[in-house]
């Protein structure tokens, strides 16, 4: 099976460097391999194509965003007709109501929605609204949780002081006695709970909620006043169009949307309880792109595709076939493959291995045309076939045969 060159992407790659500090910044610059691809020239459905020419069936969908394929047609349709009329205007757009009713009529939860441009923004509008509808300070997140860029989530990094997380207390996964105990030391100064409907840690297995974990720690927060908020910025509408949380049984008082609900235009939202929707209100939160309008034309046509295509079983199929072809594969090279989480957004690990080895196998498969990353949890996409799957499968006993080659050559 033939194997990759990026020549033009490296050469990309040396340009950006000289303009650009670290070349590739953000969650991009933390992906940037030695060798792999870069920079894409093009994308089309589940693939996307590097500056080389070379053609990639893409298990990041940009770390979320595309849930429908690459250059949707009725999404950007429909972003390109509101752009026709307008797209950042001194006011508001018709399709800003149009977007809201549709997510109050979708979302389980929700009774009014609010927007913004990505994840941060959402999780950080729900921490001030739950600190300004309670009075209090302190939130409650989950270790090794990520909610966004905010200084409030980096506290000790580079740019951030301790003193931004002075009000941030932490609780293990899937342990509500813990959260319970928290209540009792800091009684009636938790303003929130937030946290993922499941637990996706970087470099970790990824972890459902154990049985009866949510209910519990929804009547923690009712007893004792506390917000709970669900950030769904990540797996929103892979789990459950109506919000993740249906799926695992509980009622949060708000929910962050972002990355796939718009299948990559740039849009986030917060929606919420009818008991907070006075306090949402009276938070001022804003950015001048907020209003633009396209994004929020491509979020309509995304909510209708997704229900219209039954898009969130199809991916659990193929996710889930996906996953059981890679573990069968692996098996077959004396390998044992860990695969967590939803069939729809799995993280893959070798494990019994060094992480060195497990990253040496994700490279050999970016290299024959499979875009993985050995860090971060997976996504699939309703563009995503059986025959994706196959070819995957291909791929990685090719990039099996070339580790244990090396092995034996070394």
């Amino acid at each position: 099976m033939k194997t990759y060159a990026t020549p033009q992407s490296d050469a990309l790659y040396g340009r950006a460097k000289a303009v650009i500090p670290g070349g590739i910044f953000g969650h991009l610059g933390a992906s940037v391999r030695a060798t792999g691809p870069k920079f894409f020239s093009h994308a089309d459905g589940a693939r996307f194509w590097d500056v080389d020419g070379n053609e990639y069936m893409d298990y990041m969908c940009a770390f979320g965003p595309m849930i429908l394929g690459y250059n949707h047609a009725a999404v950007d349709a429909a972003a390109a007709r509101q752009h026709r009329l307008g797209n950042t205007v001194t006011l508001a757009a018709p399709v800003m109501v149009e977007l809201a009713e549709r997510l109050v009529e979708r979302v389980a939860a929700a009774e009014w929605a609010l927007f913004g441009k990505n994840g941060t923004d959402s999780t950080s509008l729900a921490v001030m609204v739950a600190r300004a509808a309670t009075g209090r300070a302190k939130i409650v997140k989950v270790q090794g949780c990520y909610h966004g860029v905010a200084p409030w989530m980096r506290a000790g990094q580079p740019g951030h002081t301790e003193s931004d997380g002075a009000d941030i207390l932490t609780v293990p996964w899937n342990d509500a006695g813990a959260f319970e105990r928290l209540i009792g030391e800091h009684a009636g100064e938790i303003a929130g709970f937030i946290s993922s409907p499941y637990h996706h840690p970087v470099l970790a297995d990824n972890e459902l909620p154990a049985d009866g974990y949510w209910p519990r720690m929804e009547a923690l927060c009712r007893a004792n006043g506390i917000v709970l908020i669900t950030d769904d910025v990540r797996a929103g509408f892979r789990i459950n169009l109506a919000g993740s949380n249906v799926a695992f049984g509980y009622t949060p008082d708000l929910i962050c949307f972002g990355k796939a609900i718009a299948n990559g235009h740039p849009l986030a939202a917060l929606v919420g309880s009818e008991a907070l929707k006075q306090t949402a209100q009276e938070v001022f939160f804003t950015g001048t792109q907020f209003f633009s309008s396209p994004p929020m034309a491509a979020a309509i046509a995304t909510i209708d595709a997704l229900e219209t295509s039954d898009a969130v079983r199809r991916m659990g199929d193929v996710g889930r076939a996906l996953c059981d072809g890679l573990v069968d594969v692996a098996r077959t090279h004396g390998h044992t493959l860990v695969a967590s989480g939803p069939p729809t957004m799995p993280y893959l690990r070798l494990a019994e291995v060094s992480q060195e080895t497990h990253f040496a196998w994700i490279d050999e498969c970016v290299k024959r045309g499979a875009y993985f990353l050995g860090f971060h949890n997976h996504f699939l996409s309703a563009a995503h076939t059986e025959a994706d799957v196959q070819r995957t499968c291909d791929i990685a006993d090719a990039a099996f045969s070339a580790l244990r080659e090396a092995a034996v050559a070394a």
